[in-house]
This record gives structure tokens, C-alpha cells and sequence, in this order.
């Protein structure tokens, strides 16, 4: 079975802010294959890092249609809370959360069966940050 990483980042500038999303693809050998910018608006951090990740999995839907089934993806994130909610660890209390989880939830039942999400240090996301950066600076 392929696996593809999916580094995902949201931010604001200001809670609630200016805020932006990013998500890249990377293939099983580390190549970029695709990514994607966002700018959204006045949104808080938390709302925009769910939204790095329906950006991601939006896109790997586009790239790999009906074959997202056969596929690993893991989903790689600074934000915490959106992964350990994700995961089921944390419950999501924030009401402006909800839907945004709700949204992920019926990606991932449609089409990613075979997906795993890692907290990671924000080190390890550069590109996926850049690329949320770009779309605050759209505003």
C-alpha cells in the first residue's frame, strides 16, 4: 500500500484575525508533489488549522480520486489540540470547532479509511507554514 505525508498548518494574526491555511503533499520518497494555500477571512488559529487539514485532504482527493481508499496518509501537525481532537483524545468544546471537525470526520469516512495524524514540532513544518503565511499575507 502507497503512503503520502500530508504537513498541514493554519494561522491568525490576532484570535480572531487576519488568518490563513496550508497543506503540502509529499510521496513515499519525500517529494512535493502538490500543495495548497487559503486566505480565510477573520478566523481564529484553532479554526484555521482544521482548515489546513479539509485543504490537504481536499487536495489529495483531487490528485488521487477514488484510489485515496488504497492509500496511508498520515497528517502532520503543530496544532496539538486539532490532532489529540482529531485522534479522539479531546473532546471539541469550542461550538466554532464542531463543524469544522464534523467536516474532517466525513472526508476521512467518504474517503481516507487508512489515515493516522502526528503532532509534530514546528520545525518539522516550515513548508506547510510558509505556505499559510503566504495566504495571511493575501489580505
Amino acid at each position: 500500500m502507497k503512503k503520502y505525508k500530508i504537513f498541514t498548518d493554519g494561522g491568525s494574526r490576532g484570535n480572531p484575525g487576519i488568518a490563513g491555511a496550508g497543506a503540502v503533499i509529499y510521496d513515499e520518497d519525500g517529494n512535493e508533489l502538490k500543495t495548497v494555500s487559503k486566505h480565510l477571512g477573520k478566523k481564529t488559529n484553532n479554526w484555521a488549522e482544521y482548515e489546513a487539514v479539509i485543504l490537504g485532504l481536499q487536495l489529495a482527493h483531487r490528485i488521487f480520486e477514488d484510489k485515496t481508499v488504497d492509500i496511508k496518509f498520515e497528517i502532520k501537525m503543530d496544532s496539538q489540540l486539532v490532532q489529540r481532537q482529531l485522534k479522539g483524545e479531546y473532546r471539541v468544546k469550542e461550538e466554532t470547532l464542531k463543524e469544522q471537525f464534523l467536516r474532517v470526520h466525513n472526508l476521512i469516512v467518504k474517503y481516507f479509511p487508512n489515515i493516522k495524524f502526528t503532532h509534530i514540532p514546528r520545525a518539522e513544518n516550515k513548508r506547510a507554514d510558509e505556505l499559510a503565511n503566504i495566504a495571511m499575507d493575501e489580505a
